[in-house]
């Protein structure tokens, strides 16, 4: 297998046209090449400036997760530091965790941060909303976002054998100027997002969201929702 490392974007296109599968930190695909057979050829972004930006509202698609630190909203930052072991967190990238995971332990921190992507195809870079990111699997440059007034994040401990343990974040964020509270939870493989005005008191926000999809989640995972929620909606009102 030949491994590409352009280091500019008309590189990373003509790798693209050329057919190079994308790879990220290869924690994931390398099990499944060992058992399915090798591509001739793979393009790494880990050498182009554009996929390794870290802070001020973005994040490169190349950065390894141990380098994730306060740089980024808390809530980015916790979902990060909570992914697998040290050695797996040296070697795993951003855009491997979104993009080329079923778990996509990153995603619930990237949903309540109104995140957005800049991605690349033969024809060149544009931005897309995560939904379209998670559906056609481009190549990922980077994710960038607004900075949020506060945010939260709790991983459950999970079971040995059984399936994704659950995710909460949260954040909020002034929209029109008024709060708005974002909630994204990761429950087993399915994720959801919701977001309600934050501006009259948890219990109105609780009953808010309790109308959407979070309230049709278990009674276990909607507690863990209302602990997060009265927690980040606190330390907002310190601000």
């Amino acid at each position: 297998m030949l491994l590409r490392l352009p280091t500019s974007l008309p590189e990373a296109q003509q790798c693209l046209s050329d057919g190079a599968t994308p790879v990220g930190g290869a924690t994931l695909v390398w099990a499944a090449w060992q058992r399915d057979g090798f591509p001739e050829q793979a393009v790494s972004l880990r050498e182009m400036p554009e996929a390794n930006v870290l802070g001020a509202g973005e994040l490169g698609a190349a950065v390894l997760l141990h380098r994730i630190d306060a740089r980024v909203p808390e809530v980015l930052h916790r979902a990060a530091a909570g992914i697998g072991t040290g050695a797996v967190r040296r070697t795993a990238t951003v855009g491997g965790n979104i993009v080329g995971s079923t778990l996509r332990c990153l995603l619930p921190a990237a949903l309540v941060l109104g995140a957005r992507a800049r991605v690349l195809a033969a024809e060149g870079p544009f931005e897309a909303d995560l939904g379209e990111v998670l559906a056609k699997k481009p190549l990922l440059l980077s994710l960038y976002w607004d900075a949020p007034l506060v945010s939260g994040y709790r991983k459950v401990a999970e079971a040995p054998g059984g399936p994704p343990p659950l995710v909460v974040a949260t954040a909020v964020h002034t929209a029109a100027g008024r709060p708005v509270l974002r909630v994204a939870v990761r429950d087993g493989y399915d994720f959801l997002a919701e977001s309600v005005p934050c501006d009259a008191g948890p219990d109105a926000v609780l009953d808010g969201l309790g109308a959407t999809a979070v309230g049709a989640l278990p009674a276990e995972a909607r507690e863990v929702v209302r602990e997060q929620v009265v927690a980040v909606l606190e330390r907002a009102a310190e601000r």
